[in-house]
């Protein structure tokens, strides 16, 4: 799990991710794991000029919370967009 987490964000320069402690964002997945499937892949033009991209709905999903806000509830988008555009290297929060 430290592999996945911790050490990615470090190789990557996100130091303020990939620990679940106070101060530090929080992007967590809760997933059912008996439930847990995926359909087919299909194509979307919803980027920038009409560009496209290859989508795929997951079920399975119970809960997924980024920087402690609740974005997936039961497989379903809540509306919430908490994240934001990474420019490089983030810094350890204050």
């Amino acid at each position: 799990m430290h592999r996945q987490t911790r050490q990615t964000a470090e190789l990557y320069g996100l130091l303020d991710r990939g620990l679940v402690v106070p101060g530090m964002r929080a992007d967590l997945n809760l997933v059912d794991y008996e439930r847990l499937a995926f359909g087919p892949p299909r194509m979307v033009n919803d980027l920038p000029a009409d560009a496209p991209r290859r989508v795929q709905r997951a079920s399975g999903y119970v809960a997924t919370f980024v920087a402690g806000v609740q974005t997936v509830a039961h497989d379903e988008f809540t509306g919430a967009l908490p994240g934001s555009l990474v420019r490089g290297p983030q810094s350890v929060p204050a």
